[in-house]
C-alpha cells in the first residue's frame, strides 16, 4: 500500500506540473508505438494508413480551432486534400505531393466562393490563407515522411526519425521534471526549460549514435549530427505549434488522447522533422 500510495502521489506532482496524467501518456504512448512499428514494418501501406488517421485528425482539430469570430476555415475540403495527399504521395512522389497540395488550396477557395455566395457572408483573404496554411502544414509536411518511407529501406530511416524524436521528448520531459528551472520561451510555452533542452540534445545524441550503427548503415558521427538536427527542428516545432495554439487561445487542439491531449499535439515536432530527415536520407541513400 505504502508503495502504491507513493507511485500515486509521485504521479500526481508529476501531473501537476507538467499538466499530464504521466500514466495514461505512457500506455496510450507504448501502445501507439507497438502499431505504428508493426504497420512500418510489416507493410507500408498500412503505416499510410497509420499515418492518415493522425493527418486526417490532426487536420479536422487545426481547422476546428481556427474557427474564431474573426476566421472560418471550412474542415471538409481540407480533410479531403490531407487524406488525399498521403497516398498520391506514395503513388506518385513529389508530383502527387505538390498537385495534391495545389488542388487542395483550389478546392479551398471554390468552397470559401460557394459558401460566400450561398451565406451572403464575409470570406476574407485571412481565411483562405488559414485554409491553405492547414493544408501546408500538416498534410504536406506529413507527406515527407511518405516520400521517405516509400523508398527502398525508407521504413528505417522513418522509424529511425521516429527513435530520435521519441528521444527528444523523453530527454526533455526527464530532466525538465527533476532540473527544470529556467524556463526557454515563457510567453509561448511556459513549461520548456533550458535544463530540458540540454537533456534532450544529450538524448538525440546518444539515439542518433545507435540508429546510425543498428538501423541506417551510416557512421556514427552523422547518426549525431542528424540527432542534433531532430532536436532542432522538432523543438523550433513544438514552439510553432504552442504559438499557433496561444494565437488560437487554446491549451489542446483536443482531447482525443488521453495524456496527450489531440492528434496534432502529438504530430507537432514529428511534422518538420520527417522533412529534415528526408532530406538527410536523400543525402545518404
Amino acid at each position: 500500500m505504502d508503495i502504491d500510495h507513493a507511485i500515486r502521489d509521485a504521479g500526481a506532482k508529476i501531473e501537476a506540473r507538467t499538466g499530464r496524467n504521466l500514466f495514461a501518456a505512457i500506455s496510450i504512448g507504448v501502445g501507439l508505438g507497438v502499431v505504428f512499428i508493426f504497420s512500418l514494418i510489416f507493410d507500408k501501406q498500412w503505416f499510410i494508413l497509420f499515418l492518415g488517421v493522425f493527418v486526417g485528425f490532426g487536420t479536422w482539430e487545426l481547422a476546428t480551432i481556427s474557427r474564431t469570430a474573426n476566421r472560418h476555415v471550412p474542415r471538409i475540403p481540407v480533410l479531403i486534400a490531407a487524406l488525399g495527399m498521403l497516398p498520391a504521395t506514395y503513388y506518385f512522389g513529389y508530383l502527387g505531393q505538390l498537385l495534391t497540395l495545389a488542388a487542395g488550396i483550389i478546392f479551398a477557395i471554390v468552397w470559401h466562393a460557394v459558401q460566400r455566395w450561398l451565406s451572403q457572408s464575409d470570406i476574407t483573404d485571412r481565411d483562405v490563407l488559414m485554409s491553405a496554411f492547414t493544408l501546408a502544414y500538416i498534410p504536406f509536411l506529413a507527406s515527407f515522411a511518405v516520400l521517405m518511407t516509400a523508398r527502398e529501406g525508407g521504413e528505417w530511416w522513418t522509424l529511425g526519425t521516429m527513435i530520435i524524436i521519441a528521444s527528444v521528448d523523453t530527454g526533455a520531459f526527464a530532466t525538465g521534471v527533476l532540473f527544470g528551472k529556467t524556463p526557454m520561451a515563457p510567453t509561448i510555452s511556459p513549461k520548456k526549460t533550458w535544463e530540458g533542452f540540454v537533456g534532450s540534445a544529450i538524448a538525440a545524441s546518444v539515439a542518433g549514435y545507435f540508429v546510425a550503427i543498428l538501423a541506417l548503415g551510416i557512421d556514427w558521427w552523422w547518426g549525431v549530427l542528424l540527432g542534433i538536427i531532430i532536436l532542432g527542428v522538432a523543438t523550433v516545432g513544438d514552439l510553432i505549434e504552442s504559438l499557433i495554439k496561444r494565437e488560437l487561445d487554446t491549451k489542446d487542439a483536443s482531447n482525443l488522447i488521453p495524456g496527450h491531449g489531440g492528434f496534432l499535439d502529438r504530430l507537432d515536432s514529428v511534422l518538420p522533422s520527417m522533412f529534415a530527415a528526408s532530406v538527410f536520407a536523400i543525402l545518404f541513400s
